[in-house]
């Protein structure tokens, strides 16, 4: 029998181009507008005294200068006392700052001002924008004399946004999207496509593909930068959402300075995006969650190409019981607090701080860390994530990818708290058996496996297939081999044989988590809302696993919402997951 991580009693939780060489400039966006203004005087008087430049010339150079930069409180300070009486810096900033969206500004390349001339100062700049590409132009600036603040003052009006605008004319775009390119799986079978965003595949495509509509309040700024215009369908979930840039393309239309027409460009369709999805696998893994709350992920550990997603598996992280024994293991045995030659007692519970934390139904279990692993032992792993102490356990977790960027985009993080904000031995010992305040996702949990598969080395999971892999050591090579002895026994005669596969040597992890205090009580039998003693729903059902042994070409997580013990439900939902990886 095992003793899958079902606590008796869990605590409550405890969340270039070359360009001339100029002089340094004063940090000016961290000053006020006054200082800044005696600032710029001081330094437009040091270059007249040691150049013999013209200040109103100065003026316009530091101007573009700043603009460049786009420190706007540089820009306002060289403007005439006049000028800034009439416009706050604020609002001068926004003027700027409302253009650059218009234009789709992405850098400003000022060239040498020019001697002034009737008052005025010219200056080359080059607007390099997303849509329109490079827009070249004169910007013409009236500068005024020595006005006893500074040298020269920019007698600044609204047209110089933009070289060549006129007085008086605004700025405004057009744009339109291309049709939307296709998504394909690794084959090339298409996943979504046209404007209906169909596939042959049907819902089986739609599954992983997600979907498309106007965009969410949270992205509306950052479309709007890219030209994007109001209500145009983008990706919102799925490979849609990750994929969004490539598959919209760049939108099209016109720039205009009032009525006039000053930049045009056709819309430019983006390239179909070849995936990392195995129609296969991706079909395995939404036939083995079979229509049940929960999430499937499936991965290649070598190079972190996803194969196939399935229901919630990155998007609503969840406590992961006993698959967390994973990396308390890792941590445990690389700061020497266990070791292959470990033994433990063989018992029902431990008692931290006072607290029994139970084997699951009250089971006796221990012996040798193997089999301790093997059956999933609260009675030794929580005493031993309490001896490893929080500040190594937390370590252990972010080494295998905890409250780290998951990588895809939708994801969700997978998170432990900081080890200050865990608590006491029994908070400790409740986190290493993955209750407390963890939670986590299966594509989280299928890196881990795969991790102990390639000896330790850790894959950025990718959707974007033959991208260069991102690898990070999660734990030694010593650790890793001795973890995957240990998942290997789970499959062959402890809490995992459901996923055994004939002719593979599957290494695998379940987990039970509970979802809600499940304190050893008998129901009270007059109370027609008492939960059933053994009620399924109050634990979520785990898997983690790779395959084969020895150079893994699989890792999978499942996980099952209200679905019971980890090895009933979720290691046989991955064997079949497993078995269509490796074409079984």
């Amino acid at each position: 029998m095992s003793a899958e991580t079902r606590p008796g009693r869990r605590p409550p939780p405890a969340t270039p181009r070359p360009r001339p060489r100029r002089r340094r400039r004063v940090a000016w966006a961290r000053l006020s507008p006054l200082i800044v203004a005696a600032v710029s005087a001081f330094v437009a008087g040091v270059a007249v005294g040691a150049s013999g430049d013209d200040p109103r010339r100065t003026a316009a150079q530091d101007f573009v200068d700043a603009w460049e930069r786009g420190d706007y409180a540089a820009m306002y300070a060289l403007l005439t006392p006049d000028d800034r009486r009439k416009i706050p810096l604020e609002r001068f900033a926004d003027v700027y700052r409302n253009a650059a969206r218009v234009e789709t500004l992405a850098r400003v390349d000022a060239g040498r001002a020019s001697e002034p001339r009737d008052g005025t100062v010219t200056v080359p700049v080059a607007l390099d924008t997303r849509i329109w590409g490079t827009l070249r132009g004169q910007l013409a600036m009236p500068v005024t004399e020595d006005d006893g603040e500074q040298g020269g003052g920019i007698d600044w009006s609204r047209n110089l946004v933009h070289p060549g605008l006129r007085r008086g004319e605004k700025l405004s775009r057009n744009t339109r999207m291309p049709p939307r390119a296709a998504i394909q799986a690794r084959d090339g079978t298409p996943l979504a496509e046209g404007e209906a965003r169909l596939s042959d595949l049907g819902a089986l495509a739609a599954e992983i593909a997600g979907r498309v509509g106007p965009a969410p309040p949270d992205r509306a700024a950052e479309l709007e930068r890219r030209g994007v215009p109001s209500g145009a369908a983008v990706g919102l979930t799925g490979l849609e959402r990750e994929f969004d840039d490539a598959l919209a393309g760049t939108p099209g239309g016109e720039l205009l300075a009032g009525k006039r027409v000053i930049a045009a460009v056709e819309p430019r369709r983006g390239s179909a995006v070849r995936t990392t999805i195995d129609p296969d696998v991706q079909r395995a893994a939404v036939e083995a969650l079979a229509g049940r709350f929960g999430g499937i992920a499936v991965i290649r550990p070598r190079d972190g190409e996803v194969l196939g997603l399935a229901g919630i598996a990155y998007s609503a992280p969840q406590p992961p019981g006993s698959v967390f024994k994973i990396i308390t293991l890792a941590g445990a045995l690389q700061a020497g607090v266990a070791k292959n030659s470990s033994k433990y007692p063989v018992q029902t519970a431990a008692v931290l701080e006072g607290v029994e934390l139970q084997n699951a139904h009250g089971e006796s279990c221990g012996g040798t860390l193997a089999n301790a692993f093997a059956h999933s032992c609260n009675s030794v792993f929580a005493p031993m994530g309490a001896e490893l102490g929080a500040r190594k356990l937390v370590a252990a977790a972010e080494d295998f990818g905890f409250n780290a960027d998951p990588g895809l985009a939708g994801a969700a993080r997978s998170t432990i708290p900081a080890a200050g904000e865990i608590g006491d031995d029994l908070a400790v010992g409740s986190t290493a058996i993955g209750q407390g305040q963890v939670l986590a996702t299966p594509l989280l949990f299928a890196t881990v496996a795969g991790a102990i598969g390639e000896r330790g080395m850790r894959v950025r999971p990718t959707l974007r297939k033959g991208e260069e892999p991102r690898r990070t050591r999660a734990t030694t090579d010593r650790v890793a081999r001795a973890i995957g002895r240990y998942m290997r026994q789970v499959v062959t005669s402890g809490t995992g044989v459901g996923a055994a596969v004939d002719g593979v040597r599957v290494a695998g992890k379940t987990g039970t988590a509970e979802l809600r205090d499940t304190t050893n009580e008998d129901p009270d039998p007059t109370d027609p809302n008492a939960p059933p003693v053994d009620d399924r729903t109050d634990t979520n059902a785990w898997f983690a696993a790779y395959a084969p042994l020895k150079r893994p070409r699989v890792a999978v997580a499942v996980m099952l919402v209200g679905q019971g013990a980890g090895g009933e439900t979720a290691a046989p939902a991955a064997k079949q997951v497993i078995e269509a990886a490796l074409g079984r």
